[in-house]
């Protein structure tokens, strides 16, 4: 178990990732594909279909038992290849993202993905990285984590090497799954993983599905509603059949059948399909998603969260001014910014690379003692260090924070005096216009301690002397002030959240053009409660100085106003606000905790890369609709229609064979559906889930379906006198013809003629439509009930399917007029 400080050998970890399995809480069981197809029969009214199938054969009708028992099959078998083929591109596109860490292996350190880590491993952990797994710590410095997930302790705590091993969260030498580095580096030894970790125990007692999306929820929601008027209409049917004293089996069958014909079976292999097709075209266009639903919630988002560093600036920061409290350029000031920096451990924040890039300073003759790490509420890090037997404490952090702890200040002389109220406002006044000239500034402060000093504390950080500024210029992108034009017309709002001060961020704002309606600070946050805030959050697009427990706050207040929130983040802080927010959104460089936490990876920090993905997902949610819509309109209707003929038919409308044909047939025509072109409109402002207008327009134009069904019975018997044989062929036409072309109307709010389909989804249908056409004169025409139509039978086709077609669209518009869109 413990294999050697150089970790273990490759072979070695892959006989124990065979032993122990993938470190995951809950592995992914894959099942063969056999098992997964055979699962899809587990669906009752398939089930049913097949039994019906089998008791059909048992009275001699073998042909019609076998029809349906084809028909089923290539039913299931449709919705098994497309369902999976869509997962693997889902998994595939994950890949490209997922969490790796650094192990070493054959004596070399190595990346490979947190799935593959295994007990004996020795992983390299530094700032930003997600612990892995359970271990025990060989090296550190430095060392802090955050275990709140663990604990529920909110405030990092030291990790340190010791010998025994650990039994629990609290003791310094142990690390633990879903704790995160927020400062510091160290080595582990990996003791327990997967489900044996103390994070798996925990889930296995809990075994909580996560709360279903809002598109998950609403996708349900439909589905129950098209199942609750499936077992009216079944009901109804067979109880009508049953009181004319019809053939039990028969009816049975029928009844069964029109159950499968109305339920929207293919909505699971659309959505997914249709999700999987925007992942990859996401992909394309460099936005990575892990979570599929996610791809919705992009569609509906209204309001963006983001930080301003790499999304409104280059993040290309430059130190371009180290001065003393007077202003002047100060060497002293660059000493002790670059002494901070060098000495400070964990993940170097871009301010401490622009400092370190000032190579001329030498700190050879510096010892670092100890140090106090960055935190998000304090905003400072202090870093004890000695050279020639004196020892001071070199502090930078937010201007605000440090001037509160100095009592003394730094004269351009060298001398230290007494920090007054005179020089302290001074001070304030050199720092805002910092601000207004668009500089970020660090405070730089020092106190001298004694040479004996032990460590360095929190306590440390008062009476402390003021030197200057550390001033930093982060030009704005850009590309930046065109991409938030690009997000206002598609009627997303950008909220700055940003831990920079407001005189920087108007800089910003300005140099851009972008409009600032309102601000709010860190300290105004903290003194409102959430209903003040929820009341301030939508008039102010600027909150500076904030913190991440306020940053969630405001996605929160956001939230509770009915937005749809994303929030664009990359840091350490980011990370509870990513699960916060309905689409948390990350970049390919962030750290693990914040990829990990994210729904989307952007593979390039740019706003309009996450425009283009803010379209992609405008477009699935439409294509999700169309095919809804069409459950609901045509489909629905004729469905509805055939329940009603029972009333005055001496016959069954359609035998139950040729409603199956009749539904496969359908589902064909959708499957390219996911392709389809989505309309400007559609794309130019968020959509979300709205029940009513689905209902709506299920009343508006289903009932133009079931008009020209009983049209279509009316002329089969009166004009051409059929039979039940000829009334079946000819309405088994008419029905596919009707509930297939008129996805040329509802796919589209403009003018049919002026939106163009997809070629495969025109070619699909029209070549369905054709079939369906050509069925009758088959040589499988006896087998499935169908006869030859008469010649005259398509003049009036062809009338009543334009007559359907111009109604639907005039009713379409009508709709759309005074109702809208979702």
């Amino acid at each position: 178990m413990n294999g050697t400080p150089l970790g273990l050998g490759s072979s070695e970890a892959r006989e124990r990732l065979a032993r122990y399995g993938p470190n995951q809480i809950r592995p992914r069981r894959e099942r063969a594909l056999l098992v997964q197809f055979l699962l899809r029969f587990r669906n009752p009214l398939v089930l049913i279909l097949l039994a019906a199938s089998l008791v059909t054969a048992l009275t001699g009708d073998a042909t019609g038992a076998a029809i349906i028992g084809v028909i089923v099959l290539m039913s299931v078998t449709l919705d098994f290849v497309q369902e999976h083929r869509a997962g693997r591109a889902a998994e595939r596109l994950a890949r490209q993202v997922a969490v790796t860490a650094t192990v070493l292996r054959d004596g070399t350190p190595r990346e490979v993905p947190v799935t593959e880590i295994v007990p004996g491993d020795v992983v390299r952990l530094a700032a930003g990285d997600l612990v892995p797994a359970d271990g025990i710590v060989l090296e550190a410095r430095d060392f802090f984590v955050n275990q709140a997930q663990l604990t529920g302790e909110p405030y990092p705590v030291e990790k340190r090497p010791a010998a025994s091993p650990p039994t629990g969260a609290d003791d310094e030498n142990g690390v633990f799954m879903g704790s995160s580095v927020v400062s510091g580096a160290a080595t582990m030894r990996v003791l327990a993983t997967g489900a044996a970790t103390e994070l798996g125990k925990i889930a296995a007692s809990l075994s909580r599905q996560p709360p279903p999306s809002a598109f998950e929820r609403g996708t349900r929601h439909f589905g129950m509603l098209i199942m609750r008027l499936t077992m009216l209409l079944v009901l109804f049917t067979l109880l009508v059949n049953l009181a004319f004293q019809r053939p039990l089996l028969e009816s049975f069958l029928f009844a069964v059948a029109l159950a499968v014909g109305l339920t929207p079976e293919l909505l699971p292999m659309v959505v997914s399909v249709t999700l999987a097709r925007g992942a990859q075209r996401m992909a394309a266009k460099k936005v990575i998603v892990k979570r599929l639903a996610a791809i919705q919630d992009m569609g509906s988002m209204d309001v963006l969260a983001t930080d301003k560093t790499g999304t409104l600036t280059e993040a290309r920061i430059r130190l371009e001014r180290h001065i003393d409290a007077s202003g002047a350029a100060s060497q002293r000031v660059l000493e002790l910014a670059y002494l901070n920096s060098f000495f400070e451990s964990g993940l170097k924040s871009p301010l401490d690379e622009a400092i370190l890039a000032h190579g001329e300073i030498d700190v050879s003759g510096w010892r670092k003692i100890d140090e106090v790490p960055f935190d998000f509420e304090r905003r400072r890090v202090s870093v004890l260090a000695e050279k020639d037997g004196r020892r001071i404490l070199a502090v930078k952090g937010a201007p605000e924070d440090i001037l509160a702890l100095c009592t003394t200040w730094e004269t351009p002389a060298g001398t230290v005096a007494a920090l007054d109220d005179a020089t302290r406002a001074r001070i304030v006044a050199l720092f805002e216009t910092l601000g207004d000239e668009g500089f970020r500034a660090l405070a730089i402060a020092w106190r001298a301690v004694a040479p004996d000093h032990p460590h360095a504390v929190v306590t440390d950080e008062t009476e402390l002397t003021f030197a200057g500024f550390a001033a930093f210029l982060d030009p704005p992108k850009a590309s930046a002030a065109t991409a938030m034009a690009h997000l206002a017309a598609s009627g997303v709002a950008v909220k700055i959240l940003t831990g920079d001060n407001e005189r920087v961020t108007r800089h910003v704002c300005q140099t851009l053009a972008i409009p600032v309606s309102g601000v709010l600070t860190g300290r105004d946050i903290a003194h409102m409660d959430d209903a003040a805030l929820r009341a301030r959050v939508d008039e102010v697009n600027l909150f500076c100085r904030v913190n991440p427990a306020q940053k969630n706050r405001i996605l929160l207040a956001l939230k509770a106003r009915g937005h749809a929130v994303g929030y664009l983040g990359d840091g350490i802080n980011d990370a509870p606000s990513l699960q916060t927010a309905d689409i948390g959104i990350s970049v390919d460089g962030a750290v693990d905790v914040a990829r990990e936490a994210a729904d989307l990876v952007l593979l390039e920090h740019d706003l309009d890369v996450l425009h283009d993905g803010i379209l992609e997902g405008r477009r699935t949610f439409g294509n999700v609709m169309k095919y809804i819509m069409m459950a609901t309109s045509s489909n629905f209707g004729n469905m509805f229609s055939m329940a009603a003929a029972t009333l005055f038919l001496p016959f069954l409308p359609m035998l139950p064979m040729q409603i199956l044909l009749n539904n496969l047939l359908y589902d064909v025509s959708e499957i390219p559906l996911p392709l389809d072109n989505v309309d400007a409109e559609d794309l130019a402002r968020p959509r979300q889930w709205d029940m009513r207008f689905i209902r709506n327009f299920m009343v508006s134009i289903g009932p133009i379906s079931s008009l020209f069904d009983f049209l279509t019975f009316y002329l089969l018997i009166a004009v051409f006198d059929a039979n039940a044989v000829l009334f079946r062929s000819g309405w088994f036409v008419e029905s596919i013809a009707t509930q297939v072309l008129v996805i040329f109307v509802i796919r589209t709010r403009r003018n049919p003629l002026r939106s163009r389909p997809h070629p495969w989804l025109a070619i699909t249908s029209l070549a369905v439509v054709a079939l369906a056409i050509a069925l009758p004169f088959s040589p499988l025409a006896p087998a499935l009930g169908f006869t030859p139509l008469p010649g005259g039978f398509f003049a009036v086709l062809g009338a009543l399917i334009g007559a359907y077609l111009l109604l639907v669209e005039i009713a379409k518009r009508r709709f759309y007029r005074h109702v809208g869109a979702p």
